[in-house]
């Protein structure tokens, strides 16, 4: 089964996969693969059959469709894995009507969240790095919280520290914090909201205390 959730309504598409992902029953194996961990190899292995140590699993795909090449080989494989005994599910900004019909055609099950024009926000969650580059705990809370009310993804605001983290080790910005503890921040920051769901915990909860106890 394929499962999208897109559209530039950010809240409300959050909310519904949010729910999706709560959904899935404890014990299923769960990948999660972003525009950056993602293979055309490791994807066919999951349309093709089960795996050597479960029979059926959820691949959850977030934000794959900013590379054109693999929206183009997604595109050309969604009937595959509409057969497949895994279930693959798509979140995504906003798509055009061609890339909608295809999974139609590949009888996904489609949720859109589109916003009228002038209600469309965007929240700077560049805020967010900058605070974390100042090692200001308080603000960065403040911008965390800001930043969902305004309908940003866990998935988004973990990929700008993530990045921000990285970017600081590249330029060797140890003026507030040491090497090791930029390492650690990006490490644990890596796998925390995959690991969180796994565990059936609530991501945004495990997310906000991560940060409040990460320096």
């Amino acid at each position: 089964m394929i499962y999208l959730f897109c559209g530039d309504d950010v809240k409300n598409k959050h909310s519904s996969y949010e729910k999706f992902i709560k959904s899935i029953p404890i014990g299923t194996e769960t990948f999660f693969i972003s525009k950056n961990d993602f293979s055309p190899i490791q994807t066919e292995s999951f349309y093709s059959g089960s795996g050597l140590f479960f029979t059926k699993c959820v691949v959850v795909f977030t934000n794959i469709f900013e590379k054109e090449e693999t929206l183009d080989f997604v595109l050309e494989k969604l009937n595959i894995m509409g057969k497949s005994e895994n279930s693959f599910v798509f979140l995504e900004g906003k798509l055009n009507k061609a890339v909608l019909d295809a999974f139609k055609k590949a009888r996904a099950e489609l949720n859109v969240f589109e916003l009228p024009k002038e209600k469309i926000e965007k929240f700077n969650n560049f805020l967010l790095a900058n605070a974390l580059e100042n090692r200001d705990k308080f603000n960065l809370w403040i911008y965390f919280r800001q930043a969902l009310e305004n309908g940003a993804g866990m998935e988004e605001l973990a990929g700008i520290l993530f990045w921000k983290a990285k970017d600081m080790l590249l330029k060797k910005s140890f003026s507030k914090f040491s090497e090791s503890e930029l390492k650690n921040f990006a490490s644990k920051l890596s796998y925390l909201l995959p690991e969180a769901r796994k565990e059936g915990k609530d991501a945004e909860f495990v997310f906000e205390q991560f940060l409040l106890e990460a320096f």
